[in-house]
């Protein structure tokens, strides 16, 4: 079983780096085509007061940031820590002629390069299980974060119902690391094997009630929780009070 070591920053960049120019079109096939209904889900808790500058952590090729754009008129910045992942992600800004509205900056999300009160709205996705300390992660996210501010997540999750926990574990063990071999090589295998165990052991280290508590502590108020596709994913949504 693969986890993560004592710099879960390196591995995750190790992790990721060969993978950018098949992320996108396996990140769905790995989700049993679900990733895209479950951003849409994220977004809609993240935009709700119409923002106009948003962060989004972990952009890794800038789907969310795009998605952001469509959805909004902010400006968007998108932070991830592994430099492969973000030239993809310029290609598609570029692509999609958003560069006017997109920036996407090298960074970690346990030290934001911005000041206090920066955005307005921010977005996080699949970052939790590659952070050393998800408390002080969080307590880093709203401090960049304006008074007001909404922050939602979007994370794999573990099914809550034993039924479909089982299969959702047959899945994650026996189907991923052949599906992702077959689309999209060696690469892919290895993170098709990695998934699920190392959502387990998150899970068991920080189940979810702790990490809707990481996110009072954090200083996060109105803190909402919905499971995706029989609890395959978990979006979660807060906001940062106002002065």
């Amino acid at each position: 079983m693969q986890t993560i070591g004592v710099d879960p920053n390196r591995f995750a960049q190790d992790l990721f780096r060969p993978l950018p120019r098949h992320y996108d079109g396996l990140e769905e096939v790995l989700s049993l085509g679900q990733n895209r209904r479950w951003r849409r889900e994220m977004i809609a808790h993240a935009v709700e007061r119409d923002p106009k500058d948003v962060l989004d952590v972990a952009t890794g090729t800038a789907g969310v940031a795009l998605e952001l754009c469509r959805r909004t008129s902010a400006g968007v910045t998108g932070i991830d820590i592994t430099e492969a992942m973000l030239r993809r992600g310029h290609e598609r800004v570029a692509q999609a002629d958003r560069s006017d509205r997109v920036s996407l900056v090298v960074g970690q999300a346990e030290r934001l390069p911005f000041p206090d009160n920066s955005f307005d709205a921010l977005t996080f996705t699949y970052l939790l299980r590659y952070v050393a300390d998800p408390a002080a992660t969080l307590r880093e996210l709203a401090r960049v974060l304006k008074p007001g501010a909404s922050i939602a997540s979007l994370e794999f999750s573990v099914p809550p119902n034993r039924f479909w926990r089982y299969w959702w574990w047959a899945y994650t063990r026996a189907v991923l690391p052949v599906a992702g071999y077959l689309l999209g090589g060696r690469e892919w295998m290895h993170v098709g094997r990695f998934l699920g165990p190392n959502i387990s052991q998150h899970y068991q280290r920080y189940p979810v009630p702790w990490t809707i508590s990481a996110w009072s502590d954090a200083g996060f108020v109105d803190v909402g929780t919905r499971f995706m596709s029989l609890g395959g994913g978990l979006v979660m949504w807060a906001r940062k009070p106002s002065v």
